[in-house]
């Protein structure tokens, strides 16, 4: 298994906007083949910044997703809402995988 790791800078100001995004990916990814673990809005602290987990059984499970996104209507919409709202300011992806006992 391997667990994709996003930390957002958002805009502060369009967190509505952000959280729109979130809620349109994460059906998304439990569509194609993943289980999204939830995005991480700001409460307390940095009101900038957000956390996504989701997480696929192999990272080649996840390069097929990304490719198939390319191709999905509902992606390539939720994509073009983001342009148009311009909540996200940057983006850094990690890739976890868990340990095991």
């Amino acid at each position: 298994m391997i667990t994709c790791h996003l930390r957002y800078i958002i805009d502060a100001y369009k967190i509505a906007e952000f959280e729109e995004y979130a809620r349109r990916w994460i059906p998304i990814v439990n569509r194609m083949g993943g289980t999204h673990h939830g995005y991480f809005l700001p409460s307390e602290g940095a009101s900038n910044v957000a956390i996504a987990l989701f997480s696929f059984p192999s990272f080649a499970a996840y390069e097929d997703y990304r490719g198939r996104m390319a191709a999905d209507a509902e992606c390539q919409a939720t994509l073009a809402l983001e342009a148009k709202n311009r909540s996200i300011v940057s983006y850094e992806r990690s890739f976890m995988r868990p340990v095991l006992n």
